[in-house]
């Protein structure tokens, strides 16, 4: 059985305080006077630690709900009365007296704050409802800013002050600052009042401004001066923003103008007659240049267009250029042309587009269209090569050679018939070695190296490989030399006899012309083979006529010179000793030249710069009737006399060879890619393989479809590929 011990609970003492039934409403009474008074601004008398404490002890007590209600009634009123007071006031005023209602109204309402301080803490908190301040924001905001009677007048006042500053006149910008603050201000915590009620219908405003104004000004103006206008306009928006509108503004602001001032009128701007971007470009317009393009990148798509338009500009002024009859006849004058062009538009990509990638791209891809709807740029390139190369770099610093190539490469990328050029390269580079017309061998293994750079070995192994036959030639000759001293007698009868002895597979295949050399010549040419084949069993030597030079001793009226020439004009020359007039037709059977080689060769020789022989005709085509003469006055300051003969593109029928040469080794490169392809790959499907083949061969050429699925059908019958059986696009390779 157990004890248990009662509990003992001590409660607190409960007193009984009686509240006096009118506490709220004469408390109310005390905060609704004080509040009337800091209205008045007449709150220097007033207590605020007495005012802070009766607010307090009604929140406390639980009356926060009645003096919320009393403090919401008493502001409203007042607002109302300040309303009228605003809405009466002239046009001059009106914006002043509603800056002073916003300011004393902000005033008092922090001073009220401070007095209902707890209010804000507690009952604000716990019944979710706005501050103290806001409240008073939002009464301010709904009996002033949108009385029907404030609203829209406040509107029209800003936008015309607004449109008053546009038009050159100077208005009050503190004051236009402080009424777009307030309406930030009364959004509480947003921006819809501002955006709503003045935002929205500025910038509608805006753009029918700039849209009139535009219109107006371009209608009437050089694109330059329309563009000098707008970024003068963009700045002053800015600026306007800065003073007196919203940060979030500047975008939208930005975007109106934009719109209204530059996308609506790129095309013509790009187009305008006399000024537009086509004839800034003509004129090198470097600074109204540069405006259009900071201008036409603020706008979407602005700078494609303007891409787009330079772009064909490019095409159309490049395609009137390599179609120009002229220039088609000058090698030399036509890849100058494409040079300078190309260096005006670098030139404008660097100073007026801030080398914009996109826009190097678009001018390097319209560069690569024009240059090769002309079929002789690569051979005009090359001979553009030739020229500098053999007199064009004289007296140039390395820097300047240097800079020279790095042009003409330029150009090279743009070719897509890149074996094209090597062939006709390779042609021009045999005569400069040995004539040995070239300026500079540093220079010539430099352009080399470059053409590496661009496209690998290959490309350039047979180049090299005429440098390597040059220098063995050379040792050749030394051993030559040695042989007629030990041979003790004049073999060659008083001729100097320098030979290149050349790799037929890395110079270019040319038939042998047939030329009837005279007979000191041959004797010469026998006494040589006898040395070459005493120490090379096994070889073959065939004469190039047609590439050789020589030099020779020639008697005038009172003066000797030494003529340096080709080796057909010194045989047609040798022909004088013997009759001091032939014909035409006459030197064509005592040479057995071909006559299209015949007719240029003589030309030089009749040229009034030379003019060792003369002609009795004065027609520009020389006919087989036609006589020359040795000309005995000629007469020259130089002892040492060059004939020099002038680089030329191929006749219509070297052309036409030529590319059937070319047609030919495209054919046996197509083929070795396909079996690289396949090899690698063994199986294939067809438009997969067209694509693999024409990417490895893109840097020498472009090869056709319809040719590469020719010599996929070549290599079927040669058993080197076979069609799947179950999907005849499909290819296997047979090892």
């Amino acid at each position: 059985m157990s004890n248990k011990k009662p509990k003992i609970t001590i409660k607190p003492f409960r007193h009984q305080v009686q509240m006096d039934p009118n506490y709220a409403e004469t408390t109310w009474k005390l905060l609704r006077g004080a509040i009337n008074e800091i209205h008045k601004q007449n709150a220097s008398g007033l207590s605020f630690e007495e005012l802070y404490r009766n607010a307090y002890n009604m929140v406390l007590h639980k009356y926060g709900d009645r003096l919320y209600k009393g403090l919401q009634q008493v502001v409203d009123e007042h607002l109302k009365g300040i309303a009228n007071d605003v809405a009466v006031a002239n046009d001059d005023t009106f914006l002043e007296a509603l800056n002073k209602a916003w300011s004393d109204h902000k005033v008092s309402m922090l001073m009220i704050r401070d007095i209902l301080m707890y209010m804000d803490r507690v009952y604000v908190m716990h019944h979710n409802v706005p501050t103290v301040y806001d409240l008073g924001l939002m009464l301010f905001r709904d009996n002033i800013a949108r009385s029907p009677r404030v609203k829209d007048r406040l509107l029209k006042m800003i936008l015309s002050l607004v449109q008053k500053e546009r038009t050159g006149e100077v208005i009050n910008r503190g004051l236009v600052k402080n009424i777009t603050l307030m309406l930030i201000e009364l959004g509480v915590s947003s921006r819809t009042v501002y955006e709503e009620d003045f935002e929205k219908h500025f910038l509608e405003t805006t753009a029918t401004f700039y849209r009139v104004e535009s219109q107006e000004f371009i209608s009437s103006n050089s694109a330059s001066d329309y563009m000098r206008k707008v970024s003068v306009r963009l700045k002053e928006e800015m600026e306007r923003v800065a003073h007196y509108l919203d940060a979030s503004t500047e975008p939208k602001l930005k975007e109106v103008v934009e719109r209204e001032l530059i996308a609506v009128h790129m095309k013509t701007l790009i187009e305008m007659e006399g000024s537009g971007c086509i004839s800034m470009l003509k004129d090198d317009k470097v600074e109204d240049l540069t405006r259009m393009y900071n201008l036409f990148a603020r706008v979407s798509n602005g700078l494609a267009f303007m891409r787009e338009k330079i772009s064909n500009h490019i095409k159309e002024t490049g395609k009137a250029l390599v179609t120009d009859e002229e220039k088609n006849k000058a090698p030399q004058l036509y890849v100058q042309a494409l040079l300078d062009m190309k260096d005006k538009y670098d030139r404008l990509l660097t100073t007026a587009f801030l080398n914009d990638k996109t826009f190097q791209q678009a001018m390097n891809m319209a560069f690569e269209q024009f240059v090769n709807t002309n079929n002789k740029s690569p051979e005009f390139i090359s001979l553009f090569i030739d020229e500098k190369l053999k007199k064009g770099l004289k007296g140039m610093t390395e820097e300047e050679v240097d800079l020279v190539l790095n042009k003409v490469m330029m150009l090279f990328r743009f070719l897509q018939e890149k074996d094209v050029f090597e062939k006709y390269y390779k042609q021009h580079l045999a005569k400069r070695l040995l004539l040995t017309s070239s300026v500079s061998d540093d220079a010539e293994r430099n352009m080399i190296a470059k053409l590496k750079t661009e496209c690998g070995y290959q490309f350039t192994s047979k180049l090299e490989g005429m440098f390597t036959d040059m220098k063995q030639s050379a040792e050749t000759m030394e051993s030559f030399k040695l042989y007629l001293q030990n041979a003790g007698t004049d073999a060659l009868g008083g001729v100097d006899l320098s030979v290149h002895v050349l790799t037929t597979g890395f110079w270019p295949q040319q038939a042998a012309a047939k030329c009837n050399l005279p007979p000191e010549m041959i004797k010469c040419c026998e006494v040589f083979k006898k040395f070459y084949f005493s120490n090379h069993n096994g070889r073959r030597l065939t004469w190039q006529t047609n590439m050789g030079s020589g030099d020779m001793r020639a008697q005038f009226k009172g003066k000797r010179h030494e003529l340096s020439m080709h080796t057909y004009q010194m045989v047609i020359l040798l022909l004088f000793n013997n009759a001091e007039t032939h014909t035409l037709a006459e030197i064509r059977d005592a040479t057995a030249i071909p006559l299209p080689e015949l007719r240029r060769y003589l030309i030089p020789l009749c040229h009034s710069k030379h003019k060792i022989l003369t002609r009795d005709s004065k027609d520009k085509q020389i006919k087989e009737s036609d006589a020359f003469a040795y000309n005995s006055g000629f007469r020259s300051k130089l002892y040492r006399v060059r004939v020099t003969n002038a680089a030329r593109g191929e006749s219509k029928e070297e052309r036409e060879v030529t590319r059937q040469k070319v047609d030919e080794d495209r054919k046996h490169m197509i083929e070795a890619a396909i079996v690289r392809v396949m090899k690698a790959r063994k199986t294939m499907e067809h438009s997969a393989l067209i694509a693999e083949v024409t990417q490895q061969l893109s840097s020498r050429f472009m090869p056709s479809p319809l040719i590469t699925k020719k010599r996929i059908e070549s290599l079927i019958e040669r058993e080197y590929l076979e069609r799947s059986k179950k999907d005849r696009k499909i290819y296997n390779y047979l090892a």
